[in-house]
């Protein structure tokens, strides 16, 4: 039995060994991947592709604001078929300057964000401490020498950290797409409800704080790997890989209708006029 288990733990080491190359990389310059996807991409065109395809869409997404502007003045103060033609034209004027306004100044907006994001991001590594600079070949030795529970464990941590690297690839082309399609969700903004961007800009949110999440939760789990606190530090990588389900608790989007208000307006009027008839009729 002992040389079985000193098989299956000598099998877990090699395993961890062969992932070092690997390992003590994966996480550096994370955040400038997971914001800017397109600076990690080979295109064989080359150039930025982000620009090219933002430059596409944004002339379509003009051209649908212009479009969808001129249809609900047309349906408001000519057919009288659509809103209230007594509102006046000023605040239809208004939507329509944001919604180019928000289309035209995105690029420089995100910029912006990207760096907010990053300078957040660096001052809490900080003040965990954290470094990129990790021994993990003591970790892995000392893994080997306390045993097979403690290094299937050991196995799970770098399992969970490869799929966490995994989900970043996936965060920054996920980011890279709602970037290009900025234009395109700017056409909401010519309805009073802000129509698609309200969730549009929603999930923008949550993609880029699950970023600055998932990222302080990996470095503070391989700090606290590393120094053998064994359970704290997979707990930290599994939160990791949880935060975006997390994140989406406290930002739930309701479309574009406000189907959910709707709703509970009408639920209660239908309770008020209830109680308004059970009084009369007692």
């Amino acid at each position: 039995m002992r040389k079985l288990e000193a098989i299956l733990v000598l099998l877990i080491v090699a395993i961890l060994n062969g992932a070092l190359m690997y390992i003590d990389t994966l996480l550096k310059d994370i955040i400038p991947m997971t914001l800017y996807a397109e600076r990690s991409m080979t295109v064989l065109s080359g150039g930025n592709i982000a620009d090219s395809l933002f430059d596409i869409l944004f002339g379509f997404g003009v051209s649908l604001i212009i479009l969808k502007f001129l249809k609900k003045g047309f349906e408001i103060y000519v057919m009288w078929s659509d809103g209230d033609p007594d509102e006046e034209p000023l605040s239809l004027l208004t939507n329509f300057f944001k919604a180019m306004a928000v289309a035209i100044c995105f690029p420089t907006i995100y910029l912006w964000l990207g760096q907010i994001v990053e300078e957040l991001t660096d001052k809490l590594l900080i003040v965990l401490g954290q470094s990129t600079n990790y021994d993990w070949n003591a970790w892995v030795s000392g893994i080997s020498s306390l045993g097979l529970v403690t290094a299937i464990f050991g196995l799970i941590f770098i399992v969970c950290y490869f799929i966490l690297y995994f989900q970043f690839l996936m965060r920054g082309l996920e980011i890279l797409i709602l970037r290009i399609g900025v234009p395109l969700a700017c056409v909401g903004l010519l309805d009073n409800d802000k129509g698609v961007f309200k969730a549009y800009s929603q999930k923008f949110v949550q993609s880029t704080l699950a970023v600055v999440v998932q990222i302080t939760l990996a470095k503070l789990g391989v700090g606290l790997m590393l120094n053998m606190h064994i359970f704290w530090g997979l707990a930290c990588m599994i939160l990791a890989i949880r935060t975006p389900r997390f994140l989406s608790d406290f930002l739930i989007t309701t479309g574009g209708n406000g189907g959910v208000v709707n709703n509970v307006y009408h639920s209660v009027r239908l309770v008020g006029m209830a109680r308004k008839m059970l009084m009369k009729t007692g």
